[in-house]
């Protein structure tokens, strides 16, 4: 089994650019459009969506480019990405104002940060 892609939303394309170009490094695709009659099929959603495709060679993120983002106060939905550096990536998400929660866990320390609009990621050192 091979994971294709995560699917998130954000609620404009310079937040999304701002976390999975700048922060992240990924690439970033030429945004499309889902019409509203997809969306609504699929998501329930009557309205067109932009769609922009954040990638390299070991990750794949669709992000919908929406203001209809809802997220529960106790989310537990999450990604989990593995950084090479993870000291290097937490200076830098608090430079770029993403907000980072260091959690104990025993003698382990646990790293959670949220994008610009709420998403959940875990965050793990190699």
């Amino acid at each position: 089994m091979l994971l294709k892609h995560a699917a998130l939303t954000c609620s404009t394309e310079n937040n999304a650019d701002k976390f999975y170009r700048e922060l992240l490094g990924l690439n970033k695709s030429k945004p499309k459009t889902l019409s509203a009659d997809l969306a609504q099929a699929i998501f329930n959603l009557d309205a067109d969506l932009q769609i922009i495709n954040y990638t390299n060679e070991n990750v794949h993120f669709e992000i919908f480019v929406t203001s209809r983002i809802d997220h529960p106060s106790g989310q537990i939905a999450h990604q989990c990405l593995e950084v090479d550096d993870l000291p290097g990536f937490i200076g830098k998400c608090r430079i770029m104002g993403v907000e980072v929660a260091l959690i104990a866990k025993g003698d382990k320390t646990l790293t959670f940060i949220k994008d610009y609009d709420g998403n959940l990621f875990e965050i793990k050192g190699k």
